[in-house]
């Protein structure tokens, strides 16, 4: 077998052959994560097929319901009183919906007497809003590798 020379710089400094290809960590980082899944909203009871249909996604307690501090925010067109939102892939992990019908187009919720919403809202699990807004813990839904989830909202006016 024939010995083969070390690589070297026209200096004469010796260069080491890398084992990994140099653009592997890169191209790596630029995938993004290894496990997701494709997360959907089926949104349903909208009172009128007015205005569209908002929903946020949120990874966290802190900020939970702000729409400012939503992961992802995305709106949809109500037909026959339904409304579907895609949050496309998602990693896994647990998140909480919350969702609201903005009739007029409006950009968040607005509340009136007693801090009662004046749009239809709901939110992930469908919990009693009787007494206000559930918790991040109490709407939260897990996310598995490489799931597909469609999360079933009723609106409540």
């Amino acid at each position: 077998m024939p010995e083969t020379k070390p690589r070297t710089t026209p200096s004469g400094r010796r260069v080491r052959s890398p084992g990994v290809p140099a653009f592997l960590p890169a191209f790596l980082l630029a995938v993004g994560p290894a496990f997701a899944g494709q997360l959907a909203v089926s949104v349903s009871q909208a009172r009128n097929d007015s205005g569209r249909v908002r929903c946020g996604l949120f990874d966290r307690a802190d900020g939970w319901r702000d729409e400012e501090q939503a992961l992802r925010a995305v709106d949809a067109a109500v037909v026959s009183g339904k409304a579907t939102c895609d949050f496309g892939s998602v990693p896994a992990g647990e998140y909480a919906i919350a969702v609201f019908h903005a009739e007029q187009g409006e950009p968040r919720v607005e509340y009136g007497f007693l801090g009662k919403p004046r749009q239809g809202v709901g939110f992930s699990n469908n919990p009693s809003i009787t007494f206000g807004a559930p918790g991040f813990d109490t709407a939260k839904v897990s996310v598995g590798d490489d799931d597909d989830l469609n999360v079933e909202v009723m609106l409540k006016y």
